[in-house]
C-alpha cells in the first residue's frame, strides 16, 4: 500500500495510524477460523502474530499468548494468509519464500506488514476509530473464487509486480503475467465497518461491511447495518518470486500457485483473529501517533528484532514444505474430485 504518502499529510491528525512488522511465528497447515479442530488443515498457512497460535482458538487470545512475533509486544493477535508456491515445468512445487518490507527494521524473519489505520493508504481523518473486542475474528477474499471478474469485485485484494520493495502500482487482481524483477507482493485489505454486535459470524464475513474503493481513494460510510468504524487493517506480503526468474515457464504461462491450487491468485484470501492486550489497540486509535512515532510507550509499548524473531508456535503438523515437492501440501490426502474442484470454505 501507499504507505509513503502518509508521511506528507501527518500535520493536523488527530488519530493514530500503525504500521509495523511481523516476523514468522508459523507456517504449517492449521486454521482455526475455517477448519477448527483439524490438524492437519486442507492447506498451508504463513502466519505470523503471537505465539497462542493452535489448532482451535476461542476467547482472549492475549491471556493465552507468552510472546508475540509483531513489532508492539502487546499485540498478540494472529494474521494469516496462504502461501505461495512456483511449480517447476518438471511438475514440481517449491515454497516461496517470503521478504521484509524495507520500511522496516532488519533483519525481520519473513513475516508481513500490518497497517491499522483509518480510510486508506493515502489519507488518513477524525473519525472515531472502536478497536476489535476480545473473541473478534474475520476473514477476507474466497478461495472458491474462480474467474477475473469476482476477483476484480474483491476490491482491497490485489498483486503488485515488484521493480523494487518500493513499487505500488499497479495493484492486480490476479497474479503478474511476466518475471517480476523484486517479486511480488500481495494485499489484503479487510473491511472495516462492523455490525457493532457480532464478534464473529457463520462466514466470517457478515459480520463486517467493506466500504473500501480502488486506488487509494477514501473508504466510504459505513452502512446503517454495520454502522461502528473499526480500524482499517491491512496485510503487506512480499513474496521473493525474482529467485526463480530462470526457471520461467517457455511457454511464458505463470508459474505461481498459491497453496490451494489456485494458479491464478482469484482466490487469494486472509484471516485475523483479534488478540491486543487490554485497551492497548484503543488507546493507539485515540491517539495522534503515526507508525514508529507509537513504540517505546507512546503509547504502545513495543519490542526489538531479535524478540521478535525468537518467538514461535508450537509445530504440530509435520511435514516437508521446503524441498522440492511431487504435490502442494495436503493434496496427497484430497480425493481425486476434490482436487480437480479445488474447492475450499472461506
Amino acid at each position: 500500500m501507499k504507505w509513503l504518502s502518509l508521511a506528507l499529510v501527518l500535520p493536523g491528525l488527530s488519530e493514530a495510524a500503525l504500521r509495523f512488522g511481523c516476523s514468522t511465528v508459523s507456517i504449517q497447515r492449521l486454521d482455526p477460523l475455517v477448519e477448527p479442530g483439524r490438524a492437519p488443515s486442507s492447506h498451508l498457512h504463513q502466519i505470523v502474530g503471537g505465539d497462542a497460535f493452535n489448532v482451535t482458538m476461542t476467547g482472549d487470545i492475549s491471556e493465552k499468548a507468552t510472546c508475540t512475533t509483531c513489532t508492539f509486544s502487546e499485540d498478540f493477535s494472529n494474521y494469516w494468509t496462504a502461501v505461495m508456491f512456483f511449480k517447476h515445468e518438471n511438475g514440481s512445487y517449491k515454497r516461496v519464500p517470503i521478504m521484509q518490507n524495507t520500511a522496516l527494521p532488519a533483519p525481520i524473519n519473513g513475516g508481513m506488514t500490518v497497517y491499522y489505520t483509518q480510510q486508506d493508504f493515502n489519507s488518513n481523518g477524525n473519525q472515531k476509530i472502536t478497536a476489535f473486542k476480545p473473541g473478534f475474528r474475520m476473514t477476507v477474499g474466497s478461495p472458491t473464487t474462480d474467474n477475473l471478474n469476482a476477483a476484480k469485485g474483491h476490491v482491497g485484494l490485489r498483486f503488485v509486480c515488484l521493480q523494487n520493495k518500493g513499487t505500488r502500482f499497479p495493484e492486480l487482481p490476479d497474479f503478474p503475467k511476466q518475471p517480476c524483477r523484486g517479486g511480488i507482493m500481495t494485499v489484503h485489505h479487510f473491511p472495516a465497518c462492523w455490525d457493532g454486535k457480532n464478534l464473529d459470524s457463520p462466514d466470517h464475513q457478515s459480520h463486517m461491511y467493506a466500504t473500501t474503493k480502488e486506488a487509494f481513494q477514501p473508504a466510504g460510510p459505513c452502512p446503517a447495518s454495520h454502522p461502528v468504524r473499526m480500524p482499517q487493517l491491512a496485510y503487506e506480503t512480499l513474496w521473493d518470486t525474482a529467485q526463480f526468474a530462470n526457471m520461467w515457464p517457455k511457454d511464458g504461462s505463470n508459474p505461481f500457485v498459491l497453496s490451494y491450487g489456485d494458479k491464478n491468485g482469484y482466490g487469494t484470501h486472509a484471516d485475523y483473529v483479534f488478540g491486543w492486550k487490554g485497551d492497548s489497540l484503543q488507546k493507539a486509535m485515540d491517539s495522534n501517533c503515526m507508525f514508529q512515532a507509537c513504540e517505546n510507550g507512546r503509547p504502545l509499548k513495543s519490542q526489538g528484532v531479535a524478540a521478535m524473531n525468537k518467538c514461535a508456535a508450537r509445530q504440530q503438523v509435520h511435514e516437508d514444505i521446503d524441498g522440492w515437492l511431487t504435490e502442494l501440501p495436503g493434496m496427497s490426502s484430497m480425493p481425486m474430485k476434490q482436487k480437480k474442484e479445488v474447492k475450499f470454505q472461506a
